[in-house]
């Protein structure tokens, strides 16, 4: 008896955004040395938010708090503005989905930029939307010429990351605010601001909830480092906040994410020093690219894009590293994939990735650059 599905799910491709690294390890049978290549912490949680998650086991049982509200009361004094204009869900994932699934209709164009972070896109396709992309110029994202195309092509929804993923590249706030003059009316702008406390801090604009079109979306999975607990929010206007609340699971963030993201929100200290260590990983990998001869993209995030010249030579590099255990990724989308994207590690990890990266690196064929 064949399967009811809908003509839309039918249609589409049996694959997800991403191959995960422990996909990867069962293919090899070994673990990964270095899995410096899912833009993860490598400084673990705070202290305080360890401690808080452990004590919340003893509430397991129970459902964590639909509304999140010491959270998003905690991170609307973070950010000077109204709870109602705070949502808090599983993750910038997730909160991706309910944007697309709150404004696109089957057909509705989507901006957004070739070879971006391809999680959107995979939300686009899964509720009917229609994929426009606008190339990179000189390795970031563009957004006038991102903002003119949804003008054009009257989208209700476009996506911009500052800074980005997968080039590290950022925008300041105020070329952003000039852009915003092109963002037209009845379009919504999905501000992945996912790096946000790696950049420098001309880097983001001044949060402005009474502009109704953007969202800006930030997470406790990288700098806060809980990504496996999936919690991230949505700062906007109330109404949109609304439009998120009357779709979202609002049983989807756990009790323990909630502790977690409570605490970590707090211990300040913490965060300033794995900013610091990421600051230094970030020289390092430049100073490995640099003694390599090659070029390293200056980067506002957790990882850095190393230039090898060639999307063939990038592959062959991707390779060799998984050959030594060594994880990282690539950008998916010429001409950004003649990049390869290396996250910055623990100690350990930069021991095992330095000589092997020199080595292979001088061991691979005379590919065309």
């Amino acid at each position: 008896m064949p399967i009811p599905f809908t003509k839309l799910v039918a249609s589409l491709p049996a694959a997800t955004p991403f191959v995960g690294p422990e996909t990867l390890q069962r293919l090899s049978g070994r673990p990964f040395k270095a899995r410096i290549g899912a833009n993860e912490s490598a400084f673990g949680l705070s202290p305080l938010a360890r401690q808080a998650m452990h004590e919340a086991l003893e509430q397991c049982a129970w459902y964590g708090d639909p509304e999140n509200h010491d959270l998003r009361s905690a991170l609307a004094e973070r950010h000077a503005v109204g709870i109602d204009e705070i949502c808090v869900d599983a993750g910038i994932d997730s909160l991706l989905g309910l944007l697309v699934r709150m404004l696109v209709s089957t057909g509705d164009p989507v901006v957004t930029s070739q070879g971006a972070y391809p999680t959107l896109n995979y939300h686009i396709s899964g509720f009917g939307g229609e994929i426009c992309r606008v190339p990179y110029c000189d390795d970031r994202e563009d957004p006038v010429a991102l903002f003119t195309m949804a003008a054009r092509v009257s989208a209700p929804l476009v996506y911009l990351a500052n800074p980005d993923n997968p080039m590290g590249t950022w925008h300041t706030g105020e070329s952003l605010v000039q852009a915003f003059g092109h963002l037209p009316d009845g379009c919504v702008l999905a501000l992945d601001e996912a790096y946000a406390e790696f950049a420098p801090p001309a880097t983001l604009p001044p949060i402005d909830t009474r502009d109704r079109r953007v969202v800006r979306l930030r997470t406790f999975s990288k700098a806060y480092g809980m990504a496996g607990a999936r919690i991230g929010y949505a700062i906007a206007h109330p109404d949109i906040v609304t439009g998120l609340n009357k779709i979202r699971n609002h049983f989807a963030v756990n009790r323990l994410a909630q502790a977690g993201a409570l605490a970590a929100l707090r211990d300040e200290g913490f965060l300033r020093q794995v900013q610091q260590q990421v600051e230094q990983g970030r020289q390092r990998l430049y100073r490995l690219a640099a003694r390599c001869g090659l070029h390293a993209l200056p980067s506002a995030t957790n990882f850095v894009a190393v230039d090898l010249g060639s999307a063939q030579r990038a592959s062959a590099m991707l390779a060799r590293m998984a050959d030594n255990d060594i994880f990282i990724r690539m950008p998916g989308v010429a001409p950004l994939n003649r990049c390869i994207r290396i996250g910055v590690g623990s100690a350990a990890e930069f021991a095992h990735l330095e000589p092997v990266f020199a080595r292979e690196l001088a061991a691979l064929p005379a590919l065309a650059r």
